[in-house]
């Protein structure tokens, strides 16, 4: 046999192994292909039926919509109790001062009813205590009387209607009280009207 020969033999046994190889591992790949479907068929076989999971999954969702629809409705009854509440308190926060000053004004109706018949004493008695009502009425809403006299000058409670000058008092205080303030809690309401001190001009004193 010729050199050339070996060469053609050798070539076509390579060949035809190389072709035997390819279908070796084209078979090799179909089994493993067949082996996965079958898994997956034996897989599905554990799983719901399709009808069975949809029927859950509705069931899951109408439980949650019906929670969601309750969420709402309570909600809805919190915000109208609170406009209630709320419209409450601005009709009847005057309750209590109304309370308070209906004494008052019994004290001052009685007071004018027997006027022709009392002297002077008794009518400044019956409007002492008349405006003695009327002051319990407006603490009791928190309203406080600011009488500054001999006190230094604040003017965030204080308005200052003149300077005086004055060697008996120290400069910046109130002389003289022209006109109560009041305040509710910590809210001015009005500012008392003073005479603030000056310091005495130098050859006056």
């Amino acid at each position: 046999m010729t050199e050339a020969t070996e060469r053609d033999s050798r070539e076509a046994r390579e060949r035809a192994a190389a072709e035997q190889e390819s279908t070796n591992e084209r078979a090799e790949a179909g089994e493993a292909q067949a082996e996965l479907v079958r898994e997956s068929g034996a897989g599905g076989s554990d799983r719901p039926a399709d009808g069975d999971e949809i029927e859950a999954l509705r069931r899951t969702a109408e439980e949650n919509w019906n929670k969601y629809l309750r969420a709402v409705a309570e909600l809805d009854n919190y915000r109208k109790r609170s406009a209630r509440e709320l419209e409450n308190v601005r009709r009847y926060a005057a309750e209590r001062l109304g309370q308070g000053v209906l004494p008052v004004r019994d004290s001052m109706e009685a007071a004018l009813a027997s006027a022709d018949n009392v002297d002077v004493k008794t009518l400044i008695e019956g409007a002492r205590a008349t405006l003695k009502l009327l002051d319990q009425a407006l603490e009791s809403v928190g309203i406080r009387e600011i009488d500054p006299a001999g006190q230094p000058f604040d003017p965030t409670k204080h308005e200052a209607m003149a300077m005086q000058p004055s060697a008996e008092h120290a400069p910046n205080t109130v002389i003289t009280v022209v006109q109560k303030g009041y305040e509710l809690h910590d809210r001015l309401l009005r500012p008392a009207r003073v005479i603030v001190a000056a310091p005495v001009p130098q050859g006056e004193a």
